[in-house]
């Protein structure tokens, strides 16, 4: 099985191989700008605004009109708030037969606003094709873009990069760091609070679950093994469920940025409190290899069944990251994945 160490790794590669996963504002005001696709969208926000990030400052003069996202969930966000960038990373590995990752299709084709362009993004940004579309605000927040590759796009447009490592920007601060740029950050904080009531919303609708514990686990070869902590999205997103992380996880040391820790199959059996397990596969023979190695089969909650491991490949990215697209989204399709699983627990 491969799988990304960590949500700070993109999910880009066809095979899910794991990769090498500070603001500061000025006042408010009102205004009005109009989105890269025309349509009105109200800033709070004063601008100039400076977004301070680990590779340089990005200071945005005015309201954004053609925006262009790199990584993951910046899309998402801008749509949320109204701006629908002109172009974005394409994610081959995730996208629906329409070319694009369904949600953000589904909201774009809802809103009856155009698609974005798509471009190379990852360790081979196209960068002839970002020039072609003229962005005035280049958004990379949750990337994995280098300090090269951050000059270069700097020349083009103002880059929001990370604030410390690549791919560490917690969900709830890429919304916020967006909504600074885009001049809406009472936007933004709304979007965060609606993702935690619908967490907890979820998590209400489905009161079995609160006793349930789980780990969220991955390898990369055979005889690898790695657990997903607490804070990571893709756990964050099975918290908002209700479920509750295994204390065990807690007791892991990181890998350092990778919001996982590897411990090794030889340390499989510290998962045996785990009522359920989830995690993804590159493909069915990824998967009969991975599962028929007798440490990996001893896990009590592999050996009966309680594994939610979904092979839709739209599903493995979306119920991944957070924003205000992919939760709704995820969340509904997680349930009766989750309920089979948790069927088997007292069989």
């Amino acid at each position: 099985m491969l799988a990304l160490p960590s949500a700070r790794r993109p999910v880009l590669a066809a095979a899910l191989v794991a990769g090498a996963v500070a603001l500061a504002g000025c006042g408010s005001a009102d205004s009005t700008a109009e989105s890269s696709t025309g349509t009105p969208a109200t800033t709070d926000g004063a601008f100039p605004v400076t977004i301070e990030s680990a590779l340089g400052d990005a200071v945005v003069e005015s309201t954004p009109e053609r925006v262009v996202t790199l990584g993951m969930g910046s899309a998402e966000t801008a749509i949320a708030l109204g701006v629908t960038p002109v172009g974005i990373e394409e994610y081959p590995w995730g996208s629906d037969d329409t070319g694009y990752l369904p949600w953000i299709h589904e909201a774009l084709e809802e809103s009856g606003e155009d698609l974005p362009t798509q471009f190379t993004g990852g360790t081979e940004i196209d960068i002839e094709a970002i020039l072609e579309l003229e962005p005035d605000l280049i958004l990379a927040p949750w990337s994995g873009i280098t300090q090269e590759q951050f000059d270069t796009l700097s020349e083009i447009a103002p880059t929001v990069a990370y604030p410390d490592l690549a791919w560490s920007i917690d969900w709830d601060e890429q919304i916020t760091t967006i909504g600074e740029a885009l001049g809406q950050p009472d936007e933004a904080q709304d979007l965060i609070t609606d993702i935690e009531d619908q967490f907890a919303e979820a998590a209400a609708a489905h009161p079995e679950y609160a006793d349930v514990t789980f780990s969220y686990i991955y390898t990369t070869d055979p005889g690898s093994l790695g657990v997903f902590l607490p804070d990571e999205q893709r756990v964050a997103m099975v918290r908002g469920l209700g479920l509750t992380v295994d204390p065990v996880v807690e007791t892991f040391d990181e890998t350092e940025g990778t919001d996982s820790a590897l411990i090794g199959l030889e340390n499989a059996d510290k998962l045996a409190g785990s009522d359920l397990i989830f995690t993804f596969y590159s493909d069915a023979d990824a998967r009969a290899e991975t599962e028929a190695q007798p440490l990996y089969q001893a896990i009590p909650a592999v050996s009966r069944g309680s594994v939610v491991a979904p092979t839709d490949q739209s599903f493995v990215t979306g119920s991944s990251i957070i924003n205000p697209l992919t939760v709704p989204w995820a969340l509904e399709r997680f349930v009766p994945m989750i309920d089979e699983a948790v069927g088997k627990i007292e069989q």
